[in-house]
C-alpha cells in the first residue's frame, strides 16, 4: 500500500496512526500542502479531490477520505478493533470522531484559513477564527466523554475517537488554544503512551520541516 501523506495533516496522522495500531506497515508518499503539491495534476489524478490522504492499495485501489479510510482497515483488520461492538457504543464512539472529522477540522484548516485571507481577514483574524472553531468543539467534546470510563475516550483500549483527537490536539497547540480540558488532555496522554501514537508524531515523519 501506499499512503499519500503529510507531515503536519491530522487526517494523514490519523491513517498512520490506524496503520501503525494494526502493525500494517504502507510505503509513504507525500504532498506538500504549503507548495499545493496535493493540486498538481499528478495527485489530483490520484485523488480528484486534491486533500491528503490517499490510500492505494495493492492492487491499485484508491481509497480516500481519512474516516473511510480508517473504517476499511478496521473491516479488513480487524484485531485490535477501532469500534465497540455494542450498537449504541459504536455509534457514540462514530458521533465523537465524527464532530472532529466534520465539525472541528475542516472549518480551521488551511484550505478554510486560506478563504478567509482572500476575503481579507488578516492573519490575526485567521488565528482566531481557528481557535474559536477548536475551542467551542473542544467544549462538546469534553461533555461527551465526561462520564467515560477508562483512560481513553471509551474504555480501556484505543477507539477511533481517540485516533480522532490526538491530532486535533496538536493543531489546538499549534494555533495557541489554551487547553482548558482535563478530560481531553488525560486521554491524549493516555494515548501517547502507546506506541502507534508515538511513532507516528508528524515530528517523527521523513517530511517534517
Amino acid at each position: 500500500m501506499i499512503l499519500h501523506s503529510y507531515f503536519r495533516s491530522s487526517a494523514a496522522w490519523r491513517v498512520r496512526i490506524v496503520l501503525a495500531l494494526k502493525g500494517v506497515e504502507a510505503e509513504l508518499a507525500f504532498q506538500h500542502l504549503r507548495r499545493a503539491e496535493q493540486l498538481s495534476p499528478a495527485y489530483r489524478a490520484i485523488n480528484p479531490q486534491g486533500l491528503i490522504p490517499s490510500l492505494v492499495l495493492d492492487d491499485g485501489t484508491v481509497l480516500t477520505q481519512s474516516l473511510a479510510i480508517c473504517e476499511y482497515l478496521d473491516e479488513v483488520l480487524p484485531d485490535p478493533p477501532l469500534l465497540p461492538s455494542d450498537p449504541v457504543e459504536r455509534a457514540q464512539v462514530r458521533a465523537f470522531a465524527q464532530a472532529i472529522a466534520c465539525d472541528i477540522h475542516p472549518v480551521q484548516n488551511l484550505r478554510v484559513l486560506k478563504a478567509l485571507e482572500a476575503l481579507g481577514q488578516d492573519e490575526a483574524g485567521r488565528q482566531a477564527w481557528a481557535r474559536r472553531v477548536i475551542a467551542d468543539g473542544f467544549d462538546a467534546l469534553e461533555a461527551l466523554i465526561a462520564n467515560s470510563d477508562g483512560p481513553f475516550a471509551f474504555g480501556n483500549r484505543p477507539t477511533l475517537a481517540d485516533v480522532l483527537l490526538v491530532p486535533q490536539m496538536a493543531n489546538a497547540r499549534r494555533f495557541g488554544v489554551e487547553l482548558r480540558w482535563p478530560r481531553l488532555q488525560a486521554v491524549e496522554a493516555a494515548c501517547m503512551a502507546v506506541d502507534a501514537f508515538e511513532v507516528t508524531r508528524p515530528e517523527r515523519q521523513p517530511d517534517a520541516e
